[in-house]
């Protein structure tokens, strides 16, 4: 049985997932201790009495060989108070690290980082790539409102552009009290807006352009990007209520956007969580390039089995195995070996 066992290893390389949910009960207890406006932070249902090794054995189960783990995005580590961000980001890297560590080659990590305080947060930039060795990190698409193309953050980015550091950009939205739609749940629409808006941010601001070496990833499809991206690229034209045509704006956009805004739009990578529905998985495929979209299942909110079965219903043999596999190990090569 081992050698059979030991032959199917050589044989069935698995997918890797991106986008992959834990839930350490001490972190999730001590996060709720800091922000009690969110209430209990116990593990969605589908994952009660979750553990390192009972998510090993979802990886097995849905034919996944190595899930780069990340946060729950609400609530978060931010509260507006920098020192249990910083603790909680702390605790929840140094969590993830061991749990790397236990399983290897079975998981990776996105680090979290405490922003939106700067000085915090680049001291656990290098603690999380010196010391523990993450493969990227984790930031919300925006803090108090203040999206990632803001220049106060700037500085995070640069010394993530330094490190050619791989960045899972998730939306976020605040506590339950501030819901747009009263009786829908914000991940319904808004996260995929706040995507967007963290993509615009990013592109119009010059923060694309001047830090290139950033690999981001935006989680869901990109949010609405694919379908917005036409009208993002021609009204973007307009500034002021004049087209740029005139020097003044022609100029300033081309010097943030010297290499124009569809190409960094497609240089962005967008995991396919939730967005291998037809409509959905065929715009992105037609806006962003086959080798920038990856498998991510938002685990365990989402099925993995439907995500492996919507997208061989939408995508070809050989569009499958590069988003379930091929893709990510250009950001990821070390999981290169792993296999079920």
């Amino acid at each position: 049985m081992a050698k059979a066992h030991a032959r199917k290893q050589q044989v069935e390389p698995g997918r890797i997932d991106v986008h992959h949910h834990i839930f350490p009960a001490q972190f999730m207890a001590n996060q709720e201790k800091r922000n009690p406006k969110w209430g209990p932070q116990a593990p969605p249902v589908m994952v009660e009495g979750w553990t390192p090794k009972l998510a090993c054995e979802a990886l097995d189960q849905a034919g996944i060989a190595t899930a780069i783990v990340q946060m729950k995005a609400a609530p978060g580590v931010w509260f507006g108070d920098v020192t249990a961000a910083r603790d909680l980001a702390r605790e929840w890297n140094e969590f993830a690290a061991t749990m790397t560590r236990d399983f290897p080659g079975r998981f990776g990590m996105f680090a979290v980082l405490p922003m939106p305080d700067t000085d915090s947060t680049l001291r656990e930039i290098e603690y999380a790539f010196d010391v523990l060795h993450v493969d990227g990190v984790q930031i919300m698409s925006h803090y108090e409102f203040r999206y990632p193309g803001d220049r106060r953050f700037w500085p995070v980015l640069e010394e993530l552009n330094r490190r050619k550091a791989v960045v899972f950009v998730h939306p976020f939205y605040l506590p339950p009290s501030h819901d747009i739609l009263p009786g829908v749940r914000p991940a319904t629409i808004e996260f995929p807006f706040d995507s967007t808006r963290a993509i615009v941010s990013l592109v119009l601001s010059g923060a694309t352009s001047r830090f290139p070496d950033i690999q981001f990833i935006f989680c869901h499809g990109g949010g609405t990007l694919p379908m917005l991206a036409g009208r993002i690229v021609e009204l973007t034209r307009v500034v002021k209520g004049r087209w740029v045509g005139e020097p003044e704006d022609e100029h300033e956009l081309a010097r943030k956007v010297p290499n124009g805004i569809e190409h960094e739009l497609k240089r962005l990578y967008f995991e396919i969580a939730n967005a291998y529905y037809p409509p959905t998985f065929n715009a992105l495929h037609a806006f962003a390039p086959q080798s920038q979209i990856l498998f991510g299942t938002d685990f365990p909110f989402l099925s993995v089995a439907d995500h492996a079965e919507g997208l061989r219903k939408v995508a070809t043999a050989q569009a499958v195995q590069a988003i379930e596999r091929a893709n990510a190990l250009s950001l990821f090569p070390k999981f290169a070996r792993v296999c079920l």
